[in-house]
């Protein structure tokens, strides 16, 4: 069987699905290996290591994809009048692509109209057995550092308290709203880097995490922050009058932080406003806030996806796209090795093909479309019941 890894052609798209350490595995599983030429430069791996790891280098896309039993992608094969190239119409039918793959009910319907069994990786369930496949949580890991990085690059002092013999700079006050997989490894990096950090988040579980990363916890307490999260470890949408509480709160710390890094992402939703311009308008002169939800419409109100901008106020906003790319072969690596998990977890080492059992739960949870069908729950109820 042919696995194909193709070149990221979507904006701001830096990484690759497959990295050489993969590549050997595939071909270890008895998969022929075809990348396409350039797919790793965004992430520093050149074409000759790939063909050094035992691919084929195809010179296009379509070369890469010919006869393919299984597509590798970071993110939604373009379609028809998205850009220059139509990737979905050269994916074979019958493929299995896996990818992030932009699960919503129009690509859905389009994949399964172009016959491919498509896996949404960022579907899968959070349950023990599929951590190591987990591209959510890999990349957000990476998204949380890197954010606190390109604040310190951004932020005109220093995170730590720095004594000196002329006198001393007191330590940066970082405050980081979101304590999921981002926001934890925001603050530990932040408290690598010498910063006085504080954390808000309205699961109930978060407040002893922030804890014990050393940062102090600030937020709104009551009844309905005691049940806010999902079985799932996602955050809940929470009431108008909770979110004002809450906002009260925070209203009242943030007017005394340096950096500001937000975090927060409800699963299938625009990301909830934190904070607003009022609140940004409080800030010091000087001051940065990161705003890694940017993706999804951003947790500042004067976020420009995609952009970095100063306020009159001397506020500086970074709101750039995919983080997680702003840090390519860190982040190419782990989702390459999350990819090889879930393949390698469902080998048949027999056949030499993926068997995907319907009734599997990481199955049922990825899986969108399937011999031609919508077959997700979320996307197609009617046939999936």
């Amino acid at each position: 069987m042919r696995l194909a890894v193709l070149k990221e052609r979507r904006p701001a798209e830096t990484r690759v699905a497959a990295t050489p350490e993969t590549v050997k595995k595939f071909i270890a599983l008895g998969l022929t290996v075809a990348v396409e030429a350039g797919a790793g430069a965004g992430a520093g791996i050149p074409d000759a290591e790939f063909t050094a790891a035992g691919a084929e280098l195809a010179p296009d896309a379509a070369a890469a994809l010919k006869d393919a039993g299984i597509v590798l992608k970071i993110r939604a094969p373009l379609a028809a009048g998205e850009g220059a190239l139509d990737e979905l119409a050269l994916i074979p039918r019958g493929a299995l692509m896996l990818g992030q793959l932009q699960a919503t009910p129009e690509m859905a319907a389009a994949y399964a109209a172009a016959g491919i069994d498509a896996g949404a990786m960022e579907l899968l369930p959070r349950i023990t057995r599929a951590q190591s496949m987990d591209i959510l949580s890999s990349q957000a890991n990476l998204a949380g550092y890197r954010a606190v990085i390109e604040a310190a690059s951004t932020f005109d002092r220093g995170f730590p308290m720095l004594m000196t013999a002329a006198g001393t700079i007191p330590a940066a006050n970082v405050f980081v709203m979101g304590a999921g997989v981002a926001g934890l490894q925001a603050i530990a990096t932040a408290r690598r880097l010498g910063g006085r950090v504080s954390a808000t988040d309205v699961r109930p579980a978060a407040k002893e995490e922030i804890k014990s990363l050393g940062a102090s916890f600030v937020g709104h307490e009551d009844e309905e922050s005691r049940a806010a999260q999902t079985a799932g470890g996602y955050a809940k949408p929470m009431s108008a009058g909770f979110m004002q509480k809450q906002g009260e709160v925070v209203a009242a710390h943030l007017a005394k932080q340096d950096i500001v890094i937000t975090t927060a992402l409800v699963q299938g939703r625009k990301a909830p406003t934190l904070v607003t311009a009022a609140m940004v308008e409080s800030m010091k002169p000087g001051s940065v806030i990161v705003d890694i939800a940017s993706d999804a419409g951003g947790n500042v109100a004067l976020t420009k996806p995609g952009e970095a901008f100063t306020t009159p106020g001397g506020v500086t906003i970074l709101g750039f796209n995919n983080w997680p790319g702003r840090i390519p072969a860190a982040s190419s690596q782990l989702f390459a090795r999350n990819l090889l998990t879930l393949l390698t977890t469902f080998w048949d080492k027999e056949a030499k093909v993926p068997k995907l059992p319907a009734e599997d739960d990481i199955v049922k949870g990825v899986m969108l479309t399937r011999g031609g069908a919508v077959v997700h729950p979320s996307f197609a109820p009617a046939q999936a019941a």
